[in-house]
């Protein structure tokens, strides 16, 4: 008889669940609540300025949640910002095109926060230089801190602790209405914003994302370098809360059993592997909308421009009650994916001028967790 992925599910991970879930060994299936702890203790118990001010920033989105940032506080009422090098995608982002917006991210959560505290962060980007075609160990940024009686507070900025990057299946019975898409759409700055709701369209570049999606696990080297990156159950998400998180009760049986090792997710015969194709697919099959970002350049300052945006649409989904979930994979730039690339743009109508920078889904989903977070102490470079 066929065994059916959810009926998988229920003889291999059920069983196995009910036998980790007795003495000591449950300890081992409970919520990674160390890793989480910097959603809380944003803002809290710090008396130094910019330590309140990263305590916010590190909470940005970013590819693959490598948080790469590193700061630099040698210097009084000043952050020096860095890429810590061994955190870039080098098979899935090979110019460090998203982790730079994924820098960009970081830079606007950090003026909101200085902005709050009646500070304006004064932002010189790469001053030393445009690195190029990677980021390398000259600095992201510099960031002086101005006290400024006169600055407003970004509303945005009450939504830092409650956004999320929600990759869970969406409602199929709820459309994100054309308002609300103008309303997200408008908290945008610098780059050209589009959405569409249309459900046509919309059917067409899940197909068009999804197919993005599938090159992605199924090219080897940047399989191995998710799969490198997957961090499964408590121990190993609190030990490195960044990469990719898999928890709860029945990964970490499946884990235990040895369904879910990382030879058994690299090998695309395999059950893991084959298996996780349906539950990956489930939600791009479920966006209800879609919206993108293009810039007129793609200089590491239009790069960092396009991420202080995209965390701003994403601030303001959460406003609007509407979840929010980039999907990257036809953007990236690795030549397995040319073909693909090349069709999203001519799909959202790209002029050859234009780069396209974020692509993501919009929808209603479930409460979802803050991902894993490195706590503010260890993204704090001492030279």
């Amino acid at each position: 008889m066929a065994v059916t992925r959810r009926r998988f599910i229920n003889i291999v991970g059920g069983g196995v669940v009910l036998a980790a879930a007795s003495g000591g060994l449950w300890a081992a299936t409970r919520d990674p609540l160390a890793a989480r702890r910097p959603w809380q203790d944003a803002g809290q118990g710090e008396t130094d300025l910019r330590r309140r001010l990263l305590s916010f920033a590190i909470l940005a989105p970013n590819p693959h949640n490598r948080q790469p940032w590193l700061a630099n506080l040698s210097t009084s009422d000043e952050i020096t910002l860095y890429c810590q090098s061994d955190r870039r995608l080098p098979q899935t982002d090979p110019y460090d095109r998203q982790i730079t917006i994924g820098l960009g991210c970081f830079l606007e959560l950090l003026a909101q926060a200085a902005a709050e505290e009646g500070y304006h962060a004064e932002i010189t980007l790469f001053p030393e230089g445009e690195p190029q075609p990677r980021l390398d160990a000259r600095p992201v940024a510099h960031i002086r801190l101005v006290q400024d009686d006169a600055i407003k507070a970004d509303p945005l900025f009450a939504q830092v602790l409650s956004r999320r990057s929600n990759k869970e299946p969406y409602d199929t019975a709820r459309p994100v209405a054309a308002g609300k898409l103008v309303e997200i759409a408008s908290a945008a700055r610098t780059a050209s914003i589009a959405y569409t709701n249309d459900p046509a369209r919309v059917a067409a570049l899940r197909r068009l994302a999804w197919d993005a999606y599938h090159t992605e696990i199924t090219t080897p080297r940047t399989l191995k370098e998710s799969i490198d990156l997957v961090r499964v159950g408590r121990t190993a998400i609190e030990a490195n809360p960044d990469g990719i998180d898999l928890s709860g009760p029945l990964i970490e049986g499946l884990s235990m059993a040895g369904l879910l090792s990382r030879q058994a997710m690299l090998d695309q015969t395999s059950t893991a592997f084959q298996q996780q194709i349906p539950v990956l697919k489930e939600p791009v099959d479920t966006a209800r909308a879609f919206l993108w970002l293009k810039t007129a350049g793609n200089s590491r300052a239009d790069q960092i421009a396009a991420g202080r945006d995209y965390i701003r649409l994403n601030l303001a989904a959460t406003a609007a009650g509407v979840s929010m979930h980039p999907l990257s994979q036809a953007l990236q730039e690795f030549a397995e994916m040319r073909p693909l690339f090349l069709a999203m743009r001519e799909a959202l109508v790209v002029r050859d001028n234009e780069t396209l920078q974020m692509f993501a889904r919009l929808g209603y989903g479930p409460a979802v967790e803050g991902a894993p977070r490195w706590p503010v102490d260890t993204r704090i470079r001492s030279v």
